[in-house]
């Protein structure tokens, strides 16, 4: 698995000039401090669309895996906010001393993705001999969220859509690209990665009985460069732009 810091996809998000000439406004840029933000990958496009407006600081963002994140943490790396595609993951950094109280901000739905043009229907069609099927890693939340789903399914169904798998992707956009590229006929994502995809993919439901809970949740890192800005984005998630960038995504609110 990738570990580096630099495997993940980092955005710069320089906020807008609010000055009268272009002078003033590269001045108070400038002024403003960094906030470093690292988010599961599944929130991309809607962090990338709601941090510029951020008024307390420059957000850059860096969007991996969640596990990948924890684990850069945990190596020494120190975001100022980590937000995560569940809470397993903030609340051991929470328990191991590296992440403030860890705060559930959004929910989502876990979803079978397929092309637009695909014939299969139902979690049922992945049994097929000629069916290739991408899912996430084991340690990062999408795949365990698929493993929790597939654990319900009769043992038979559940062993031959996992005998069908051709990837482990470290996150839900290595998913969403073996899909949108034709590597594979289905895979495991969330409802708001296929919102992102727009008409590349359709979202098939999962059975009821089977759907797992998917909660994200988030924390100021400790020994973070910009505690207070950190905590302003933090707060941000539950009420403010960015959780009204996370509605409009697909996402719920939190629980």
């Amino acid at each position: 698995m990738r570990r580096a810091l630099a495997a993940a996809t980092l955005l710069a998000l320089p906020l807008g000039a609010c000055g009268g000439d272009d002078d003033e406004g590269t001045s108070s840029s400038a002024e403003k401090p960094r906030l470093v933000v690292s988010a599961a990958a599944s929130m991309t496009e809607a962090l990338g669309a709601c941090s510029p407006e951020f008024a307390d600081a420059t957000v850059r963002l860096s969007f991996a895996g969640s596990d990948e994140l924890a684990a850069q943490i945990r190596q020494g790396v120190k975001p100022d906010v980590y937000a995560a595609a569940n809470t397993k993951l903030p609340d051991e950094l929470n328990q191991e001393g590296l992440l403030g109280k860890p705060v559930e901000f959004a929910t989502n739905e876990l979803v079978l993705a397929v092309p637009k043009d695909s014939r299969i229907a139902s979690v049922e069609d992945l049994t097929g001999d000629d069916v290739t099927i991408a899912i996430g890693s084991e340690s990062v939340p999408i795949g365990s969220y698929t493993r929790e789903t597939l654990a319900k399914l009769p043992a038979a169904e559940s062993r031959a859509i996992l005998a069908n798998v051709r990837s482990n992707e470290p996150d839900v956009k290595g998913i969403v690209g073996k899909l949108t590229q034709g590597a594979v006929d289905a895979g495991f994502v969330y409802v708001t990665d296929v919102n992102a995809a727009g008409e590349d993919l359709k979202a098939i439901d999962l059975p009821p009985e089977v759907e797992p809970q998917v909660t994200y949740a988030a924390g100021v890192v400790k020994g973070a460069e910009q505690p207070q800005q950190a905590q302003t984005y933090l707060d941000g998630l539950l009420d403010g732009t960015c959780a009204g960038a996370l509605r409009d995504a697909g996402f719920g609110s939190a629980p």
